[in-house]
């Protein structure tokens, strides 16, 4: 069975404030979406990429990622609405990796971390150690908690499920009328432990202008 990479890309971008997808802009030559797909095509265990994108951003995209390996499919409303969009499409598979499109500084080393840990836990997170101490407040803005921070995560992509957990694990979140803006949320919810893998402090998600010239430094510093 074949491993298969989700990457998102129909979100409206808004605090880029940009007229076009962010995925559409360029760091050091290459639009965002280049970059991100073309790392998990690196990667010879991923066998298939699949790109959600809206309606009127799909001609563009495909012009732009011009490869037998890849496909696209219309995304949803919501991030798990868009998954669940790609994932109707796949006829089976071993592994499902989904990722943020505005994450195109994701290295193969990463992915191939996160793919390994999935083969053998069956569900995979990359992400890195928070390096601020975090407070928990109340509603009045009270701090209230400090938890260790040794044990907190800042979660990135890609994560990756086997394929028929991830499948099952959706299908629960539509009975109950759940929607989760987090892949592992999604299978926390069916009561599935995830493996937190050490990602790269690097893989920077493209949200603001600001992260342009961000994302382009550290590309020069690689």
């Amino acid at each position: 069975m074949s491993n298969v990479a989700i990457i998102l890309g129909a979100g409206n971008g808004t605090r880029m404030k940009s007229e076009v997808s962010k995925l559409l802009l360029t760091i050091d030559g290459k639009t965002v979406l280049q970059r991100s797909v073309e790392a998990f095509l690196y990667v010879s265990d991923i066998d298939e990429v699949i790109i959600t994108a809206r309606q009127q951003d799909v001609e563009e995209f495909a012009n732009i990622i011009d490869n037998e390996r890849v496909t696209f499919v219309i995304g949803g409303d919501t991030r798990q609405q868009s998954v669940a969009n790609a994932i109707d499409t796949i006829e089976d598979a071993q592994l499902v990796a989904i990722h943020d499109g505005a994450r195109p500084l994701v290295t193969p080393r990463v992915i191939e971390d996160t793919l390994r840990a999935a083969t053998e836990y069956g569900a995979a997170a990359t992400g890195i150690m928070v390096k601020d101490t975090i407070k928990v407040i109340d509603d009045d803005g009270f701090v209230v908690n400090t938890p260790a921070r040794s044990t907190l995560f800042a979660v990135q992509t890609p994560q990756i499920f086997d394929f028929a957990l991830y499948k099952d694990a959706l299908e629960l979140a539509k009975q109950h009328k759940k929607d989760f803006t987090d892949d592992c949320q999604l299978i926390e919810y069916y009561n599935k432990p995830v493996k937190m893998v050490m990602g790269d402090y690097s893989n920077i998600k493209i949200t603001t202008p600001e992260d342009i010239p961000l994302a382009e430094n550290i590309l020069h510093s690689r």
